[in-house]
């Protein structure tokens, strides 16, 4: 069955960056979209960064759009996501997402914590 799981998080200083992995199996990883979510405390989850299944095109939302890098490795199942000039406005549970025949997949998430 499909499984995402994800790492990577941690307490982070103000400008600092961060690194989150997301393993995946249980699919045929290279042939689909996959994203990265957060959830920050009281709000609602936003749509953080998407790449393609070859990893070709990548899209983000205009919060993050020059701090943050979504890369994938297909050989190895796992999706990216580089964090850098982080604000504590980042905090948030980051999760990897997978549409797979219309169904949204969730890992358990990954806590990021931006503070001094």
């Amino acid at each position: 069955q499909v499984q995402l799981v994800e790492s990577g998080g941690g307490l982070v200083q103000p400008g600092g960056s961060r690194r989150l992995s997301c393993a995946a199996s249980g699919f045929t990883f290279s042939a689909y979209v996959m994203n990265w979510y957060r959830q920050a405390p009281g709000k609602e989850r936003e749509l953080v960064a998407t790449i393609s299944s070859f990893g070709g095109d990548t899209r983000y939302a205009d919060s993050m759009k020059g701090r943050f890098t979504i890369s994938r490795d297909n050989v190895r199942s796992t999706v990216y996501l580089q964090m850098n000039s982080l604000k504590p406005e980042d905090t948030a549970v980051y999760y990897c997402n997978l549409r797979y025949y219309g169904k949204d997949y969730w890992g358990q998430g990954t806590r990021v914590t931006v503070s001094s």
